[in-house]
């Protein structure tokens, strides 16, 4: 027993803890939205495990691949775990009125790491890894928005989908700059947090499309 957990322990790589981490705060952040909409834990798992999944697995089919969630179980009982997380410390989370947007913040950063790697592993050009971290990183919100009634966050926010954008051209940057590749996850993961905070609270983004009178 203890061999088959070394051996289970030995074959984690980094992008598979990024990948975890990334699932549950996306996760969080579905089920924190769907707890302020009233639905029951059943619902909430839904809402949450499409946030956490639903860029991964539109990302794997277009890149040929079995979504990632079909291959392991460990993705829908860290969705479980962020309901009882949630559960466990909603008082805190309703408090902190910063709560959705620093999970959602992280799991964007995070993701874009996750579909960044896949992309490139498959040999796919530039503007193909920009494509697939980015749907990687927005696709679960979209979902998440438009089941609790929405307008997805990538419509409205201030640099949703550039901040991916951005965090693909640091990533390949530092890999020309022959970083090590788990600081450039690292440092690419938490670029995209903090231009997504930074973004958010100075207001910055592209102009708003308005209609004429």
């Amino acid at each position: 027993m203890i061999n088959v957990f070394i051996a289970f322990w030995k074959s984690i790589t980094f992008v598979d803890i990024i990948e975890f981490l990334g699932t549950f705060a996306f996760a969080v952040s579905g089920i924190r939205m769907a707890s302020a909409k009233s639905l029951d834990w059943f619902g909430a798992v839904v809402v949450g495990f499409v946030t956490a999944t639903g860029g991964g697995t539109l990302r794997d089919l277009l890149l040929g691949l079995t979504p990632f969630w079909m291959l392991s179980s460990v993705y829908i009982w860290c969705t479980i775990f962020a309901l009882f997380f949630v559960i466990l410390f909603r008082k805190i989370l309703v408090r902190l009125n910063n709560t959705f947007l620093w999970f959602d913040s992280i799991g964007l950063g995070l993701f874009v790491v996750v579909g960044t790697e896949k992309a490139l592993h498959l040999d796919y050009p530039f503007w193909v890894v920009v494509f697939m971290a980015t749907i990687t990183g927005v696709v679960g919100g979209i979902i998440r928005d438009t089941l609790i009634n929405e307008i997805p966050a990538i419509f409205k926010q201030e640099l949703y989908a550039l901040a991916c954008i951005f965090g693909v051209i640091i990533y390949y940057f530092l890999l020309q700059l022959n970083v090590g590749i788990v600081l450039v996850q690292i440092v690419t993961a938490v670029s995209v947090f903090v231009i997504r905070l930074i973004a958010t609270h100075y207001k910055l983004g592209l102009p708003t499309l308005k209609n004429e009178d």
